[in-house]
């Protein structure tokens, strides 16, 4: 059972969603204005996390670092957002938020979205940024990952390229409700349409073909799950049962567990899609520690 603050940001998606029907779908530039993935205007990033411009190997990002935050230990984040929305402004708090429970500094990227960069181009703008830290001479066993979303299939398949390359890979990896089946067959997509306050399956089908034009959306680079996970870093996978992609998370376990990847699914019951980016409600603050828990374990 979501609590109460959960629940008034559940049902203020709900009513974005019924307020959308029926109307004609908005401008790309009218979405990324009113981007707002928990519900409400993104919160602000703390004035005491230092935000700091950097060029990331020809990608435009942000380092986030709050308060004695450890130089040596980098999270790279990488934002949801459907492949074509989402900046520092919509995620910056949350990345801000695990930098600091974490104590490592964040790596924020701007990558290329569609439909102005066709797909693959935020898979190469994210491997770019992956070659640039490391050349930084920051050793891979102490960089995590973190994605929510489109973000988080980005972070599989950059392990994916990584492994299959012989590259070090990151120390560990955490997604968010990570959509990484474009072929869109989960059985959630259809088992749980009525539970998710924020998508139709119809939407889903609209980002995927968006996304990917006449790409295959069985090749890994488009859907990782369709990828051989053998050999990856350990996991750490948050999603919610009241989302249309719940099936991705959970097939997505099952796969990892088989390869023999070290993986932990946390199902957050009634819970809609990226929840830990909901701020302020209890369950965005224990999916972060969690988090935070998970990567100190792993990232040395």
């Amino acid at each position: 059972m979501p609590s109460p603050e959960m629940q008034a940001v559940i049902d203020e998606l709900r009513l974005r969603k019924q307020a959308r029907a029926g109307q004609a779908p908005p401008t790309v530039d009218d979405l990324r204005a009113g981007f707002a993935p928990a519900g409400r205007p993104p919160e602000a990033i703390p004035d005491d996390v230092t935000v700091t411009a950097v060029d990331a190997g020809g990608v435009p990002a942000h380092w986030l670092s709050a308060p004695g935050a450890d130089a040596g230990r980098t999270l790279l984040f990488l934002h949801g957002g459907g492949f074509s929305l989402g900046s520092l402004r919509s995620h910056g708090e949350l990345a801000a938020r695990l930098g600091r429970a974490t104590g490592m500094r964040v790596l924020f990227p701007e990558y290329r979205l569609v439909p102005e960069h066709p797909f693959p181009a935020g898979v190469e703008d994210v491997r770019a940024v992956w070659h640039w830290l490391r050349a930084q001479g920051v050793p891979a066993g102490s960089v995590a990952l973190a994605g929510d979303s489109a973000g988080g299939a980005l972070g599989l398949t950059l392990l994916l390229s990584l492994r299959d390359a012989a590259e070090d890979l990151p120390a560990a990896a955490v997604v968010l409700s990570p959509a990484i089946d474009l072929t869109t067959s989960g059985a959630s997509m259809a088992e749980r349409a009525d539970e998710d306050p924020i998508f139709t399956p119809g939407m889903i089908r609209g980002i995927a073909a968006g996304y990917l034009g006449e790409a295959d959306p069985r090749a890994p680079q488009a859907s990782p799950l369709f990828g051989d996970f053998t050999g990856l870093p350990p996991l750490l996978v948050q999603a919610g049962t009241a989302e249309v992609l719940l099936s991705d998370s959970e097939r997505l376990a099952e796969t990892a567990a088989a390869a023999g990847v070290d993986v932990t699914l946390t199902i957050g019951e009634g819970l809609p899609h990226v929840y830990p980016i909901m701020a302020g409600t209890p369950e965005a603050a224990e999916a972060t520690r969690e988090i935070a828990a998970f990567l100190g374990k792993h990232v040395h």
